[in-house]
Formats: structure tokens, sequence, C-alpha cells
């Protein structure tokens, strides 16, 4: 698996942004909120990718990755498909640990 970040956080394509907050993810209506622990995310690229990738997934209704912190907040319309989410993640080539 590969992503465009190193484990020092710094982007191969030359985005080093970083920035250590994460934010949160509010729930609407009968969504549920779960926070997942991804390596990889150290620049706001990686944040995007992983942000897009997730979002293509039906039942997700927002997307929280926080850049740097290896924090991704997913809000979904049911009870979340942890294996699904992390088989995305994984394809996206960032390395999905579990939940936070």
């Amino acid at each position: 698996m590969s992503s465009c970040c190193t484990p020092d956080g710094s982007c191969h394509t030359g985005d080093a942004k970083e920035n250590a907050e994460t934010g949160t993810a509010t729930a609407v209506g009968d969504g549920h909120t779960t926070t997942y622990k991804v390596n990889g995310v150290g620049s706001a690229h990686c944040q995007g990718v992983v942000t897009k990738a997730l979002s293509g997934l039906d039942t997700v209704l927002s997307v929280d990755a926080g850049i740097g912190t290896g924090v991704v907040t997913v809000v979904t319309g049911g009870a979340p498909d942890d294996s699904l989410i992390a088989r995305t993640i994984e394809d996206a080539g960032y390395e999905f640990v579990g939940r936070a």
C-alpha cells in the first residue's frame, strides 16, 4: 500500500501544509458518527483523497479527515460498515488502523 505522504507527514507532491487540529462531524437525523484511525493523512492533498473516497460511498453523509492527526470522522445514514470503510481507505492508498 502506498500514499503520497511520507512517514514524517510530508507529501511528495510538494504540499507540506500540516494542521494538527481535528474537526468534528455532526450527525444529521438518524446519522451515526464514527471516528477511525488512519495512517498517512499528512497533507491537505491526502485529506482530500480520503474525503473523496469515503464520500463516494452511498451510506456516507459526511467525512472530516484531520491533517496529520490520523483521525477521520465519518457520519453514515445507518450503522457504519467498518469493513467497507476500511477497504475504501486502503484502496485509496492509506492504512486503516481501526476505530479510534
